[in-house]
């Protein structure tokens, strides 16, 4: 038995296509947790790219999202390209 907490996802996340390719956000974070907001992106491969500090809101992360894909384009999460720092 596992004890995975509860995750509340925030509704910033979705499928996202660009240039015909799609990819799934993740906005989310621990029920009543305090602790800030995850960002993940999952590929049609089911190849994850989470992002190693939590944000403060669920709009930052979202913005986050936001600026690596208008920068670098959606390949950058479909293992083509190294996810810049």
């Amino acid at each position: 038995m596992t004890d995975d907490p509860d995750l509340e996802f925030s509704p910033l996340g979705g499928l996202v296509t660009r240039d015909d390719r799609t990819v799934q956000v993740h906005i989310y974070r621990i029920v009543g947790s305090d602790h800030g907001w995850a960002l993940e992106v999952v590929d049609v491969d089911d190849v994850s790219t989470a992002w190693d500090e939590l944000f403060a809101t669920e709009r930052e992360a979202y913005e986050e999202f936001s600026r690596v894909l208008d920068e670098n384009g959606i390949a950058v999460f479909l293992g083509d390209e190294e996810l810049p720092h």
